[in-house]
């Protein structure tokens, strides 16, 4: 088949959508598909263009599939306006590049969202090539824009809403990537959603006791002491100043944050600002480290901010729970994250999200029942074997791409 996929995101970007878009297409390719990437250079989640790369037009092949970069203006301090122009800007630059390939004629275009700006871009493509339309959705970026208060503009919510249920009800696909959000579907709509979950690639993402030990060492971990990782973009969705006051009242514990975003400089000045020697940050970890710094960690931390569980689904806790992580998910109860904690084989730890009394009180019982740490831990691996394992996910979806 011939597939173009859509969407800002994209490889070598090694968090979020873009990991996910670029091991996606690049399987594809290897099953003999044909592939092109409609996509922007690589910024996130540093909120800069990375620089290997230009903020101009180009293309290039890149692991069997051609992929076409579109400037876009990308805010070094993203506020709600400006991720409104950033995403704009991307559907604009693009939309020319995404014409020219109603000549290519595909048989799929494939749009990830977000942003969902490029949807109309991609039905119109889809429409005038005769190509079937698929919309991916792996984030609800309007509903978690305006509920977390990204977007401060409250009168255009619902406006948007129903743009976005007018965009989902005219493509012939439309999935996403948790049950929780297939309901959510529903509720604005859409038509017999498809399930695509989120994968881990567990060839590669294997517990490493050796790498592990090393990363300890490198930081000055001792092996007895209880290390607390969060790994990820570091934004307003998380609310991560809720780590600070947890390390505030486990001085015994050592935490380290991981990654890049948009908030991370201002939680760096809190946690010096507030004395805190036993928080460290580190940049974002290249693919080939990562699955030593996950197995270095006693403990994992998946931080959400309240209404955020089913609205966005971390991508993070694919890796933690292939390596059999023992992660503390903050998450509703009802929520799919806190079904994960639920029954006699959880294969996670939740708390009450926005919660730093509970928080606290899910790191101690954590560090004292090796019980209990032993039998996430399995569970993890038992659930990521079972259900995320990528060539099966993959399989599958192209199975149901093929149909």
């Amino acid at each position: 088949m011939k597939i173009l996929l859509y969407g800002v995101n994209y490889a070598p970007e090694l968090t979020g959508i873009g990991k996910y878009s670029g091991e996606m297409a690049i399987w594809l390719a290897e099953q003999g598909h044909e592939v092109r990437v409609v996509t922007a250079p690589p910024y996130y989640p540093e909120w800069k263009v990375d620089v290997a790369y230009a903020n101009s037009y180009h293309k290039e092949m890149v692991d069997g599939v051609l992929v076409y970069r579109c400037p876009l203006y990308v805010p070094a301090k993203p506020s709600g306006l400006k991720r409104i122009v950033h995403l704009a800007s991307f559907a604009l630059s693009s939309f020319p590049i995404m014409l020219k390939h109603i000549f290519w004629k595909p048989d799929v275009v494939m749009v990830i969202e977000p942003p969902l700006f490029c949807a109309p871009t991609a039905w119109l493509t889809a429409r005038l090539s005769g190509a079937k339309c698929w919309l991916h959705i792996q984030d609800f970026e309007v509903d978690a824009a305006f509920d977390l208060g990204i977007i401060p503009f409250a009168w255009m919510k619902s406006t948007v809403l129903l743009v976005e249920r007018w965009l989902m009800k005219h493509f012939d696909v439309v999935s996403s990537i948790s049950q929780s959000m297939m309901k959510k579907l529903g509720d604005k709509g859409v038509q017999a959603p498809v399930f695509f979950p989120n994968w881990a690639n567990l060839s590669s993402m294997q517990y490493d006791e050796v790498g592990g030990s090393e990363f300890r060492h490198g930081l000055g971990i001792a092996e007895e002491q209880t290390l607390c990782l969060y790994s990820g973009n570091i934004a307003v969705k998380q609310g991560l100043n809720i780590l600070l006051a947890v390390a505030a009242e486990l001085s015994e514990v050592q935490f380290v944050i991981c990654g890049q975003g948009a908030n991370k400089a201002e939680l760096e000045t809190q946690a010096k600002a507030q004395g805190l020697q036993n928080i460290c940050f580190l940049p974002l970890q290249p693919l080939d480290k990562l699955p030593a710094m996950l197995s270095a960690a006693d403990i994992h931390l998946v931080i959400q901010k309240a209404g955020a569980a089913d609205l966005v689904l971390p991508s993070k806790l694919t890796n933690i729970l292939a390596v059999g992580g023992i992660a503390i998910v903050t998450a509703e109860e009802n929520t799919e994250l806190g079904q994960l904690a639920l029954g006699d084989k959880p294969c996670v730890y939740r708390c009450d999200p926005e919660n730093v009394a509970d928080l606290l009180v899910a790191v101690q019982v954590l560090q004292s029942d090796v019980e209990l740490r032993e039998s996430i831990s399995e569970c993890a691996k038992q659930y990521a074997e079972t259900y995320i394992e990528m060539h099966k996910v993959l399989k599958e979806w192209e199975k149901e791409m093929q149909a």
